[in-house]
């Protein structure tokens, strides 16, 4: 009984210490974009700055419009996404501190291999998506204002198409990250916009083909931010700029860079 009662003091009192160690890792809490995490990168650079800074980095990852909400409402600690006029706006509303460029790459159109529509090879890209309209083939957006979604709104808006007449016909908004609303055009045999390097990532392609790509238009910069203190006492300032300043430099846009799947570089480090 004595030596049951000293074994159960000692484990309590591991406990006790290291429940205080546990508590006292110093991690941060970054709002982001589903194709950071979706493809690869985040566990390819992620282990590097821990490994250097012992600071840990939990991932967030939604669509743009929901992570900038989720960042605004003070839950996280860094905003790292690809919408920049609504990153500008985060930041001009006080939600944020400065914004800076980190790495971009590229969206393209894909489709069915037999392209119904007839867009292969076309580098315009709203001559492509009025193509597509004017065939009423099915079209897959995601329709959830990620980043994706809403540079597929602003393309489509410089079309004569509407697309809010057109939901629930050949337009199908699948309220989806990206996974998902590939896997449903790969099933139904419908064309949708998605980001290079989620495309790449992508196992289940079927008969998905690249279809459209080129255009300048597509072109898909990300950005980070840290969220403003001031507003939002519970954000860890110091640890979230140490997980910026080390994104932003030599070390941690090398990185980004040193990336690849299937021999292809996904993202290009752009931070000036």
């Amino acid at each position: 009984m004595y030596r049951r009662m000293l074994f159960a003091m000692a484990a309590s009192l591991s406990l006790a210490v290291a429940a205080p160690a546990m508590a006292a890792e110093e991690f941060i809490l970054v709002q982001s974009t589903t194709s950071t995490q979706n493809s690869g990168l985040f566990d390819h650079i992620l282990p590097q700055f821990t490994g250097e800074t012992g600071i840990a980095v939990r991932v967030v990852a939604v669509g743009t419009g929901q992570a900038i909400r989720n960042a605004a409402n003070g839950d996280g600690d860094v905003l790292f996404v690809h919408a920049k006029p609504a990153e500008e706006a985060f930041v001009a509303e006080g939600n944020g501190m400065a914004r800076h460029d980190v790495m971009y790459n590229d969206f393209v159109l894909v489709g069915p291999s037999s392209d119904p529509a007839g867009v292969r090879g076309m580098t315009d890209v709203t001559a492509a998506l009025a193509r597509i309209a004017e065939a009423e083939t099915p079209f897959a957006s995601r329709g959830d204002d990620s980043g994706t979604h809403k540079a597929e709104l602003r393309l489509w808006a410089q079309t004569p198409v509407s697309v809010s007449e057109a939901s629930g016909g050949w337009y199908r908004e699948t309220g989806s990250g990206m996974g998902a609303t590939l896997n449903i055009a790969s099933g139904m045999g419908a064309y949708a916009m998605t980001d290079r390097a989620t495309w790449i990532a992508f196992a289940n392609k079927g008969a998905l083909d690249i279809l459209v790509e080129g255009d300048d238009r597509l072109f898909n910069q990300y950005g980070i931010i840290l969220v403003n203190p001031e507003r939002h006492p519970n954000v860890k300032a110091a640890a979230g700029q140490a997980f910026v300043d080390w994104i932003l430099s030599e070390e941690g846009q090398s990185a980004i860079a040193s990336y690849t799947l299937e021999g292809e570089q996904l993202f290009f480090p752009n931070a000036k």
